[in-house]
């Protein structure tokens, strides 16, 4: 299975396999992180910063965030980084509702600090909820074998309720990309997120970036190819995401067709920027 998706964001940011200016590379292998998950009855929450919609997730501007990802057995296996490049607002039409957007830079990087895939992702905020791009969920190695070819992208973001429910069903979304050439249409190709149901929280979690009261959210991965209207090639797997209403995802862990443990990505570094 390919690594995790640049975004089911943000990391809290969500969460593959998450484009944008450069975020400087690293020269030195990422830190072994600590793979200990998650719920540690005796820690104590890193206090809240309260819900802003001007700051999604409590992202400003320049704000950087690092996720260290880990395989089965623990070793590193890369990182994912994002950084804040810039944010803005807008209403619509009857003046009645704002939407808030942060665009950010996302690069996926190996275990050497070799950059793999870089593209920018759009976090948005309105009303009670949070959006993570559908794109955050978008595999580069689905399309790769698909050359001189054109791409139409149409990613269906994330909605993250800033007070979710224990047993509440979350919308599906992901990232669809439909291949054709200049006369025919070739395939569909999708990294959709179904079934996201959140099973339990508030409870700390510990990361290398602080410990934050988070939700445990379950829900189904598929990678899909479809050529032909009667052939679909699918990978189905499980995902476990931590969610913070105030840092985004702050751990995710994906388990395999058999239900073990194949990945973690885990929040480990927060820069503030120049901007708080």
């Amino acid at each position: 299975m390919s690594a995790l998706p640049s975004l089911r964001l943000l990391g809290a940011l969500l969460l593959t396999p998450l484009p944008l200016a450069l975020l400087r590379a690293q020269t030195a292998p990422p830190a072994a992180p600590d793979t200990a998950t998650t719920v540690a009855p005796a820690a104590t929450p890193a206090p809240a910063t309260g819900l802003d919609c001007h700051h999604p997730f409590g992202l400003s501007d320049n704000n950087e965030r690092v996720y260290r990802l880990t395989s089965a057995d623990g070793k590193p296996a890369g990182e994912l980084r994002m950084r804040v490049v810039s944010l803005s607002a807008e209403m619509n039409k009857k003046k009645t509702v704002e939407t808030h957007k942060v665009l950010l830079k996302s690069g996926l990087y190996d275990s050497k600090s070799r950059l793999l895939n870089m593209q920018d992702l759009t976090i948005s905020c309105r009303q009670d909820t949070s959006f993570v791009d559908g794109m955050s969920e978008f595999k580069p190695e689905s399309i790769r074998s698909f050359r001189d070819r054109k791409f139409e992208y149409a990613p269906v973001a994330l909605a993250w309720p800033h007070q979710p429910k224990i047993g509440s069903l979350l919308p599906a979304g992901g990232s669809q990309v439909a291949v054709s050439s200049s006369v025919v249409d070739i395939a569909k190709v999708s990294s959709m997120v179904r079934k996201r149901k959140v099973v339990g929280g508030p409870a700390p979690v510990q990361t290398p970036a602080g410990t934050f009261s988070c939700y445990k959210v379950e829900s189904e991965h598929e990678d899909a190819t479809q050529a032909r209207k009667d052939i679909v090639l699918r990978t189905t797997y499980k995902v476990v995401d931590y969610y913070s209403p105030t840092m985004g995802i702050v751990k995710t862990e994906v388990y395999d067709k058999k239900g073990k443990l194949s990945q973690t990505r885990t929040l480990a570094v927060v820069n503030s920027g120049q901007g708080q």
